[in-house]
């Protein structure tokens, strides 16, 4: 079972510049663990299994209350402590997080952003006072007509 994550290599082929700065890809292990095969391999399979449990948690927290994307890259972050599909994953997301935030910060976007919101705020003044005029502070259920 060959993980990728026996020897460190440089960044991968095609890589651009903002990665090719990045830690090189491979296990980050102690050196004690790694040296000896049998230790390393368990120590693989312990990691894998708590980031499962971590990516797993945060799966259930995507319907339910609670920072499901926050764990599940948190899920991540530990599987990329040792596998070097995980921290590629891991490179790309950070690229595109990087990227949304620059496209975010434009200001011709912002100036989009602040009228979307402007606009969607008077939409919902506008029909919550014409709820509270036509039928004042009763709830729905509870209208007499």
């Amino acid at each position: 079972m060959n993980t990728g994550s026996d020897e460190a290599t440089g960044p991968v082929a095609g890589a651009d510049e903002a990665t090719s700065g990045a830690k090189p890809l491979g296990s980050r292990a102690p050196e004690f663990i790694q040296e000896r095969r049998a230790l390393h391999l368990s120590w693989q399979v312990g990691v894998f299994v708590v980031g499962l449990a971590v990516v797993g948690a945060g799966i259930v927290m995507l319907p339910l209350p609670g920072p499901g994307w926050l764990v599940i890259f948190g899920g991540m972050a530990i599987w990329a402590t040792e596998f070097v599909w995980a921290q590629l994953v891991l490179r790309w997301t950070k690229r595109k997080v990087t990227e949304a935030t620059q496209r975010a910060l434009d200001p011709r976007v912002r100036r989009r952003n602040i009228i979307l919101t402007t606009v969607g705020l008077v939409i919902i003044v506008v029909l919550v006072a014409v709820y509270v005029w036509k039928f004042g502070f009763e709830m729905p259920w509870k209208i007499k007509q």
